[in-house]
């Protein structure tokens, strides 16, 4: 009795749980449902206006003195004295070297004496000449040797001045690479220093030959107006890339381009009055390109590229749906890229939910709201 209560008991669960079974199935089988219905996918979109955006170029330059003049003894003998303290500023014709005159000194009155006596000798015979005591020739000898006497009495002068070696320039000077008791040689080879003239400096910036043909073209084309004033004005960045207080003014372009670089100099002269510019230094200049009315700008997240690098934006059409413009770029100019074809004012360029579009896909439209980053 007891066995067969409980197989009895274990056909009904299990008829209960196929019965439940079937129900669950067949609830489920009722109304079925497809998928739920989405609507467009919603994109963020930037009208574009044109803009007036003034165009700058950054090139390298290096920074060059105003003026350089070695210092270089023109007569020889031995370094007396040293009249200066290195690294000073000197003005033009303040004393440098000396170098012994005593040898200058001795020639000079031997060059006087020479004179003196020549001339004492013409005298004579110029009063003789009229009595027939001395011919005229005996007298025009005497005059070509006064002459003479006089050539090498200026001569002996000018190396007695000589041995006092002057300033050629105002500015600063280096090093000395002579020491007192050196022997200095006429005109020899290695200056005993060099002045160079700090305030203002020059900055030489080369330029691609190829950059300044299509600069004159986009002027003469008038994609691109010259800005006045600002035109030949430079800014300069240092080595720590932190802006150079003064503004500099481009004196001139070269004529010749460089066979070995293709490029042009471009001297631009910059104000040094606290000498924070030094020959040698690496700086970059910023040049004035010009004006260019009704350029296109777009932010730089709105522009990808093709796998061949070409880039192409995505714009919502006037029908609601996406469409790819390929595009030509210019240059960046902060954070957008400043467009030379493919976009037009009014069109709507898509900023955010690229990744949910594909061209001819209807999207819903709303305006992109920028946002500033805070600050601390």
């Amino acid at each position: 009795m007891r066995i067969y209560s409980q197989k009895q008991h274990g056909a009904v669960a299990f008829s209960i749980a196929v019965i439940l079974v079937f129900f669950v199935s067949g609830c489920g089988s009722r109304g079925p449902r497809g998928p739920q219905e989405m609507g467009p996918p919603e994109v963020s979109v930037l009208t574009l206006q044109p803009e007036r955006v003034v165009l700058t170029t950054q090139l390298p330059g290096r920074v060059s003195a105003f003026l350089v003049a070695d210092v270089r003894p023109q007569v020889s003998g031995i370094v007396q004295n040293r009249l200066f303290k290195e690294g000073a500023e000197v003005q033009k014709g303040e004393p440098l070297y000396q170098i012994d005159p005593a040898m200058y000194e001795a020639a000079l009155a031997r060059a006087e004496a020479n004179v003196a006596a020549v001339q004492a000798r013409a005298d004579r015979y110029k009063a003789l000449v009229p009595v027939k005591a001395v011919s005229q020739q005996d007298y025009d000898d005497v005059e070509a040797a006064l002459q003479q006497a006089k050539a090498a009495l200026k001569v002996a002068r000018v190396n007695m001045a000589y041995t006092t070696i002057p300033a050629p320039i105002s500015g600063r000077i280096g090093r000395s690479s002579v020491t007192i008791g050196a022997l200095a040689t006429a005109y020899q080879p290695i200056p005993f220093a060099t002045i160079q003239q700090l305030d203002p400096v020059y900055v030489d910036v080369p330029q691609s030959s190829v950059d300044l043909l299509q600069l004159k073209q986009r002027l003469f084309d008038g994609r691109l107006n010259p800005d006045g004033e600002m035109q030949n004005r430079v800014s300069i960045i240092q080595e720590d890339g932190m802006p150079y207080s003064q503004e500099g003014t481009l004196e001139f372009r070269d004529v010749t381009v460089d066979p070995s670089t293709g490029s042009v100099i471009l001297r631009v002269v910059v104000p040094n009055p606290d000498g924070a510019l030094l020959p040698g230094m690496f700086v970059r200049a910023v040049l004035n390109e010009g004006v260019q009315e009704g350029a296109i700008l777009v932010p730089q997240q709105c522009v990808s590229r093709t796998p061949k690098g070409m880039p192409f934006a995505m714009v919502v059409d006037d029908n609601g749906a996406v469409a790819m413009k390929m595009l030509t770029i210019d240059r960046a100019l902060g954070d957008r890229w400043l467009v030379s074809s493919g976009l037009d004012a009014g069109d709507r360029v898509i900023v955010e939910g690229l990744q949910r579009v594909r061209p001819g896909t209807p999207v819903k439209v709303v305006p992109f709201k920028s946002v500033t980053p805070k600050t601390h």
